[in-house]
């Protein structure tokens, strides 16, 4: 594909996605009460806020943890202070740029002296395990979200998804089996990176659970930090509800089908919480909230970025295309 076939690609994906994200709120928005809504927004409790904004920055910690894991089972060597800041760096462009934080981590850990195969697959990986995490929870949580509402449809999804994934990444692990004569595309020779990079981390002993556990441990701590924000607008909603209700927003909010979870995720959020008797006004509420929350959050990556030196003139974003395609 050349360069102009490519940009108008990436036009129409853009295109597609913020026609869904724009459904998505217009879906949403219709049936809210702006006045009401944004009185209950106005009167959050500043101590809940607080607490949500101190563990939503704990988030970045425990994602860069995560993504340190994944590095060290890759043999990638990256000093933690330097993890912690590609990562914030990461969070930043997601939350605030709309634009791809995981290719600014692929693009920063690349320069920082990792090999292009170690940079970008340890960013794929910190991804498959963190969406696998989160099934994994949805999963197991599943029987504890019937028991607070039996009307929620689709039990089976679930768990059919931990199964699904989990051959995923069998999967991932054996793509250096394609057949020799193939290994002359670059595109063949980097999956056989990538696979052996998958057993690597997964089939360890240490560093298969260790990554697992702390894309869970993740994800909880983020419904945490919603509850935090559902407390401070006086919802009728616990810590329970919170960890049973929202990884399943989290996980459709991952799908790339709009621009960065807008409209997707208040739609999401509107729909499951309103089963334990959040009215629909009040969760899109918590949506927005939570979602000015995470950028706040992400904010200082911003300034991590301006401050590090990393704005050099030869920045350019083929440097980033290139990052994105499986290799080394």
């Amino acid at each position: 594909m050349g360069e102009d076939e490519g940009k108008v690609a990436r036009g129409l994906t853009w295109l597609l996605k913020g026609g869904i994200s724009a459904f998505a709120i217009f879906w949403v928005m219709r049936k809210v009460d702006f006045a009401g809504a944004w009185g209950q927004a106005r009167h959050i409790d500043a101590g809940w806020l607080l607490a949500a904004l101190l563990l939503l920055t704990v988030q970045l910690g425990v994602g860069a943890a995560r993504w340190a894991v994944v590095l060290r089972a890759l043999g990638g060597v990256f000093a933690f202070r330097r993890t912690l800041a590609v990562y914030y760096m990461g969070a930043f462009f997601t939350q605030v740029a709309t634009v791809g934080g995981d290719a600014i981590r692929m693009l920063f850990s690349r320069r920082s002296g990792l090999s292009l195969a170690t940079a970008v697959n340890s960013v794929l990986l910190e991804r498959v395990v963190t969406v696998f995490g989160l099934i994994v929870l949805v999963a197991g949580t599943e029987p504890l979200l019937l028991h607070r509402s039996s009307a929620i449809p689709g039990a089976w999804v679930f768990p059919a998804l931990v199964v699904a994934g989990g051959a995923g990444i069998a999967v991932l692990g054996l793509l250096d089996r394609l057949p020799a004569a193939l290994s002359r595309w670059r595109l063949v020779r980097g999956l056989g990176h990538l696979a052996g990079d998958t057993r690597r981390l997964f089939l360890h002993p240490g560093w298969g659970p260790a990554s697992l556990g702390m894309a869970i441990l993740g994800h909880v701590n983020l419904t945490l930090g919603l509850w935090a924000l559902a407390r401070g607008l006086h919802l009728p909603v616990d810590a329970l509800d919170c960890v049973v209700l929202f990884p399943p927003v989290i996980l459709v909010t991952t799908l790339p089908i709009s621009i960065g979870g807008l409209g997707v995720r208040e739609a999401a959020m509107a729909t499951l919480f309103g089963f334990v008797g959040v009215p629909h006004d009040s969760a899109v509420v918590l949506s927005l909230v939570f979602f000015a929350t995470s950028v706040v959050t992400a904010l200082p990556g911003g300034m991590v970025f301006l401050l590090s030196g990393e704005r050099r003139a030869d920045a350019r974003p083929a440097d980033v295309g290139s990052a994105t395609s499986v290799g080394g």
